[in-house]
């Protein structure tokens, strides 16, 4: 499960939802075949990819990849490259187009012209360096006046209304144990850096970041207004210590997938009982949120010792510790120094990126956050038509069907609990392309006169659109990615798979012009079918058909779901992914499950398909094959060990390399695709399979 923030939320948390993270054409003509291979009017993309001097049997992910991956270094300005970014040249180029004639429209609409506006602001970098931290004084202003904890708090509550999400998370979202109700959540939160590991582990890649981060807090109090060098330093060591017991009250990743650890419902004054220095009314109801009475506390622990540290901290060093916040979540928007800085530490340092990506690039990065929506409109009309919808929506119901018939030939899941899967299999929504209606930004207030200043605007209206829904029934009809996404998710709570029209993109191809096979592997077993089995995961099968945390499995299917279960996150535990750092096994198993079981279900699914059924073979390869291959090119990736090292402590996929190579040893057709012998290296024998569906 991923901690996802929807584009535009303001706030540093929001409600759980299970994601499929993914990253023009590469002009790479790696193949070790010897001739031209045309599919359509161009090179086919699975041939052009291949290393074929690999065998399938021992490395699947450099056999499929790896001519693309020799022949293609990762750009300076990318810390990781792969299929994500070739998609997003194409989703880029399209979008600066939207904006560029947003600019130039004689009679532009209200979408049109905040559009127009959004991208001349943030290109007039005369004005933005004239401007310096100004955009930010007010807020600069209010910290400056703290003089008690309770000025901290009130403080506090103003810049989480601004996206500075300081001290905790908190946010409005779906009832996990009531999907028909809005809740207000509280989470911990107040990092600074990925998360608590960065904070407490001794090696010393880790240790160098935190001296990397300690310098960076001080760069920017110095651009406050400090300028004794020294003192700046002592107050940054001072804002690392906070931070630092921030972190030791918080849980870790894999703590964090727990969905009824992380669930405890009490009142407002419930809460204020355990944290008796912290006003919570007040502060909530400064955040934007009223008359709320009840909250989910997602880890009481953290917030009994945050009132704590509110209460006993130094008042200068939590001014300072808002201070540096304020700062580094606005640098982007503000002066090049400002922006270099904030680059420096999270692009380099943490990630090992060598340099920025274009400034044109970064603004519609930061637009995306603020109204990708309004963007994504205009993205609608012009690139995603009704028949690539009707396709990916056919493909949808044919996994669908795969799963149905594979749970109910399930031989170890008693009959109740299959009845109550196949219900919530069926009552299963699923929206795809783009939504059918779309958000209200009317009240949006979007200038020409300063970029930072149109992000607070936007982060504004995003809290208050947000919390304005608690109280009011659940919208199911939203949605909570932009149509030109290169991503996908399935939201527990409205037991609903998300896909918009930008997960779809093979690089520098039309849809119609792509095969059955390979787009059965790239879209119904990547992400279709990998979204519909988050819902029966190791915490997707938590909620009921609709949307309810709730236990709706015997025991008995319980202990034999996980015991089949932890076979996965046993194969992958003991996968040394860097140097000797292997995968956690289990903050990846949900992932991990989605993999296999969306690789399950997209080859059910295609064995539907006329295209499979005739098996006449496209560039030397058959149907099965080049289902494989475009599975593989989903994961087209090359990672730099500083971003690797990063991903495998902060992120809950498995690297690229091995959403291919792990999941792949347990589908029976790939060993007969590729005739996987025994002595390769990703043979398991059929008893070491993991068999779950």
């Amino acid at each position: 499960m991923t901690f996802f923030i929807p584009s535009g939320k303001s706030l540093r948390w929001a409600l759980p939802l299970l994601l499929l993270t993914a990253c023009t054409d590469s002009n790479t003509s790696n193949t070790t075949h010897n001739k031209t291979v045309v599919q359509g009017e161009q090179p086919d993309i699975l041939v052009q990819n291949m290393d074929t001097i690999v065998q399938p049997g021992d490395d699947f992910f450099q056999y499929a990849n790896g001519g693309w991956i020799k022949g293609t270094p990762i750009p300076a300005d990318e810390t990781n490259y792969g299929i994500a970014q070739l998609v997003m040249e194409d989703l880029y180029t399209r979008k600066k187009t939207i904006n560029e004639e947003s600019v130039k429209a004689d009679d532009p609409n209200d979408i049109q012209r905040k559009i127009g506006d959004f991208y001349t602001a943030a290109n007039d970098t005369v004005a933005i360096e004239k401007g310096g931290i100004e955009p930010l004084r007010e807020a600069l202003t209010k910290i400056n006046g703290i003089a008690t904890p309770a000025d901290v708090m009130m403080v506090s509550a103003y810049l989480h209304q601004m996206g500075v999400g300081v001290f905790f998370g908190e946010g409005a979202g779906q009832d996990a144990m009531n999907s028909a109700k809005m809740a207000y959540y509280l989470m911990q939160g107040g990092l600074g850096m990925p998360n608590r590991d960065y904070y407490l582990k001794t090696d010393a890649r880790t240790s160098g970041i935190r001296t990397a981060y300690e310098g960076y807090i001080a760069q920017l109090l110095a651009a406050s207004g400090t300028q004794d060098t020294a003192a700046t330093r002592q107050r940054a060591k001072a804002v690392l210590a906070l931070e630092t017991k921030l972190a030791k009250i918080s849980r870790s990743v894999e703590a964090l997938r727990d969905p009824y650890a992380n669930y405890n419902k009490m009142t407002v004054a419930g809460l204020q009982k355990t944290t008796p220095r912290i006003n919570w009314q007040t502060t909530i109801s400064g955040i934007g949120a009223a008359n709320v009475d009840t909250v989910i506390v997602g880890q009481p622990e953290f917030y009994k010792a945050l009132d704590g540290i509110v209460g006993s901290e130094p008042v200068a060093v939590l001014k300072d510790y808002l201070t540096f916040h304020t700062i580094s979540d606005f640098a982007p928007y503000l002066t090049t120094a400002l922006g270099d800085a904030r680059f420096n530490f999270y692009g380099k340092a943490i990630r090992g990126a060598e340099a920025q990506r274009p400034r044109w690039k970064r603004v519609l990065d930061a637009q995306e956050d603020a109204m990708g929506e309004m963007v994504g409109q205009l993205f609608a009309e012009q690139y995603f038509d009704k028949n690539a919808k009707a396709r990916y929506s056919d493909m949808v119901e044919k996994v669908r069907e795969a799963y149905k018939v594979r749970i109910q030939k399930l031989d170890w899941m008693t009959d109740s609990t299959k009845a109550k899967a196949l219900d919530k299999l069926a009552r299963m929504t699923k929206k795809v392309g783009y939504p059918d209606k779309w958000k209200d930004f009317s009240a949006m207030q979007i200038g020409k006169k300063s970029y930072a200043e149109n992000m607070m605007a936007a982060h504004r209206w995003w809290n208050n659109y947000s919390l304005s829904k608690l109280g009011k029934p659940v919208d199911r009809t939203e949605w909570d990615m932009t149509p030109q996404t290169y991503n996908a998710y399935y939201n527990p709570s409205n037991n609903e798979i998300v896909l918009p029209a930008g997960i779809f993109t093979v690089p520098g191809r039309m849809d119609a012009s792509l095969d059955d096979g390979l787009v059965y592997g790239y879209a119904a077993a990547s992400t279709i079918g990998h979204e519909i089995t988050h819902g029966f995961d190791d915490e997707g099968r938590q909620y009921d058909a609709d949307g309810n945390l709730k236990s709706w499995w015997t025991k008995k299917d319980e202990e034999e779901f996980k015991k089949r279960a932890d076979v996965l996150a046993n194969q992958f535990s003991n996968i040394v992914a860097l140097d000797s750092t292997r995968i956690n096994g289990r903050m990846t198993l949900g992932e991990n499950l989605a993999d296999l079981g969306g690789l399950l279900l997209g080859v059910d699914a295609f064995k539907m398909t006329q295209t499979y059924k005739e098996n006449k073979p496209i560039s030397g390869l058959y149907p099965m094959q080049r289902f494989f291959l475009g599975y593989s090119l989903g994961w087209l990736y090359q990672i730099r060990d500083a971003e690797l090292a990063n991903r495998l402590i902060t992120d809950v996929h498995s690297p690229a390399k091995w959403r291919v190579n792990g999941p792949l040893p347990n589908v029976p057709e790939f060993y007969t695709a590729f005739k996987i012998q025994p002595g390769q290296k990703m043979y398991l024998p059929d008893s070491a399979r993991v068999k779950l569906w």
